[in-house]
């Protein structure tokens, strides 16, 4: 699907809460097939893995929502924040509340969306750009 873009995002949290840091690619056509479009690696300071994650999804969706894909497939290794995003698990975390909020409104914006859950071996190219932030 030419007109489909594939995002992939991952958080990471060194001591979780710790050092954290946010990874995202993304791909225009399938992910095997497509082509890496952009990616971000960057820290965030000092967080938890949960808010880490929700800072990957949305920065990640602020980076897709430039290129006005007809499909935006999203995809998390996170089960927890694929869940609360597919309204399929409450919010509880208070701190996470306005990030879920945030991302709800980005993935608003988008004319189709498909959210998934990737098992991390899945997931490889986001959770390295992550990493890679965590250690420089």
């Amino acid at each position: 699907m030419e007109d489909a873009f594939w995002l992939y995002t991952d958080g990471a949290a060194r001591g979780n809460p710790g050092p954290s840091a946010i990874g995202a690619v993304l791909f225009r056509g399938s992910p095997t097939a497509g082509h890496v479009v952009a990616e971000l690696s960057t820290t965030i300071g000092h967080a938890t893995n949960n808010v880490a994650e929700y800072r990957a999804v949305i920065e990640g969706l602020e980076m897709a929502a430039g290129h006005s894909p007809a499909l935006l497939v999203l995809r998390s290794d996170s089960l927890l924040l694929v869940r609360q995003l597919l309204g399929q698990y409450r919010v509880k975390a208070p701190g996470l509340r306005p990030l879920h909020a945030r991302a709800r409104r980005l993935l608003d914006g988008f004319e189709r969306v498909r959210i998934e859950h990737v098992r991390r071996e899945r997931n490889r190219h986001a959770d390295r750009l992550a990493n890679r932030a965590l250690d420089s």
